[in-house]
C-alpha cells in the first residue's frame, strides 16, 4: 500500500488563489520574472505567515488571538530598549523575548480555559495592557537600537546550494511549517481540531480540552515573538511596528479555509491565505491602487469567507448532504496538514 499526500478540506482554493496571484505579478511586475523576486517576497511574507500558523492552532481549537499584533510590537520594543546596540546582548535578549511570547500565551490560555472567559474578551484586554504597557515605558518614542546580530534574522542571508542566497526569515519559516504541519498529524494536533469541532466528544474519550487549548494560546504566544524577531530585522523600532497584524493573521487564516469557531482547517492552507494576502497587497500596489483600502480588502474576504462557509453548510443541508452524524465517544480524526 503507498502512501499518498492528500490536501486537506479547503486547501485547494486558496492554493488555486495564490498561483493565480503569482501569476498576476509575473505579468505586472518586472522582479517577479525571476526567482529572486518570490524570494523577496517570501521573506516580506514571512513574519505574517508565522503568525497566521500561530493564530490557526487557536482559531481550530475553537477560540480566538487578538493579541498577538500588540505582542510583535512589545517584542521588538523590548528588544531595542535591552540590547541597545550591543552584540553581546543579542542571545539572551531573544530567549527573553521568546520567553515573552510564551507567558503571554499561558495567561490567556489560563484565564479562557480556568476562568471561563471568552478568548475574543481576554486576547482584546491582553491587546490592550500590552499597548499600554509599552506606551508607558517608552513614552511613545521608543529608545534604544537593535543589534546586527539580532536584525540578522529579518535581513540576512546563508548560502544554500542550488539555491544561492537564501533569507534566514525564509528557513525560519519552512522550519515553522514543516514542524507545525507534523504537529497537526500527530495525535496531539487532531485532538485539537477534534476539541474545536465536538468538544464533548474529546472530553468523552478522555482527552483534556482544556490542556489543549491553553496549548494552542502558548503556541500563539511564541510565534508572536518569533514573528517580532523576523519583523525587527527589517522594520523599523517603533510603538506601531505590529498595529493591525492581529487582524491580518485571522484574515490569513480564514482566507486559508480554516473555519471560525474551529474543527476544520489545514496549518498549510493558513500559511498559503498570508502568503496570498501578501501577494494580493503587493499587486495593488504595484497597479496603482491606494494603500488605504488594505483594511477594506481584509473586511470584505472576512464577510465573504464567513458567508461562504455559512451558505455552503445551509445547501449542503437543503441537499440532503448533511454528513454522518458522530458517535459522540468517538472524536473525528481530520487531517489537517
Amino acid at each position: 500500500m503507498t502512501w499518498r499526500p492528500r490536501l486537506a478540506e479547503g486547501t485547494a482554493p486558496v492554493l488555486v488563489v495564490l498561483l493565480l496571484l503569482l501569476v498576476g505579478l509575473a505579468i505586472v511586475g518586472p522582479a517577479y520574472h525571476e526567482p529572486s523576486g518570490y524570494l523577496a517576497l517570501l521573506k516580506r511574507a514571512a513574519p505574517l505567515m508565522v503568525l497566521a500558523v500561530g493564530q490557526y492552532f487557536v482559531i481550530v481549537s475553537g477560540g480566538f488571538d487578538l493579541s498577538v499584533g500588540a505582542l510583535v510590537t512589545a517584542g521588538v520594543v523590548i528588544a531595542a530598549r535591552l540590547i541597545n546596540g550591543s552584540e553581546s546582548a543579542t542571545v539572551w535578549v531573544i530567549l527573553l523575548v521568546l520567553g515573552f511570547g510564551v507567558l503571554v500565551g499561558l495567561v490567556n490560555g489560563l484565564v479562557t480555559t480556568k476562568l471561563l472567559v471568552p478568548s475574543f474578551i481576554v486576547t482584546l484586554g491582553m491587546l490592550l495592557v500590552l499597548d499600554g504597557a509599552v506606551f508607558l515605558w517608552t513614552g511613545g518614542a521608543p529608545r534604544g537600537a537593535l543589534s546586527a546580530g539580532f536584525r540578522m534574522f529579518g535581513r540576512g542571508a546563508v548560502d544554500v546550494p542550488v539555491l544561492g542566497k537564501v533569507p534566514w526569515s525564509v528557513l525560519i519559516l519552512l522550519a515553522v511549517l514543516v514542524a507545525a504541519a507534523l504537529f497537526m498529524r500527530g495525535g496531539t494536533g487532531r485532538a485539537l481540531v477534534a476539541a474545536g469541532d465536538n468538544e464533548a466528544a474529546v472530553r468523552l474519550s478522555g482527552g483534556r480540552v482544556d490542556r489543549l487549548r491553553l496549548l494552542a494560546f502558548v503556541l500563539s504566544g511564541l510565534l508572536a515573538a518569533v514573528a517580532s524577531i523576523l519583523l525587527g530585522g527589517f522594520a523599523s523600532v517603533s510603538a506601531q511596528v505590529g498595529n493591525g497584524l492581529e487582524f491580518r493573521a485571522i484574515t490569513a487564516v480564514v482566507l486559508g479555509g480554516v473555519l471560525l469557531g474551529g474543527g476544520r482547517g489545514s496549518v498549510v492552507a493558513a500559511a498559503a491565505g498570508a502568503l496570498s494576502l501578501e501577494a494580493l497587497f503587493t499587486l495593488l500596489n504595484l497597479l496603482g491602487v491606494s494603500g488605504a483600502l488594505e483594511s477594506a480588502v481584509q473586511g470584505v474576504i472576512i464577510i465573504a469567507a464567513v458567508a461562504y462557509a455559512s451558505l455552503g453548510s445551509g445547501v449542503r443541508q437543503r441537499l440532503g448532504l448533511r454528513p454522518k452524524q458522530r458517535n459522540p465517544a468517538r472524536p473525528a480524526q481530520p487531517v489537517s496538514s
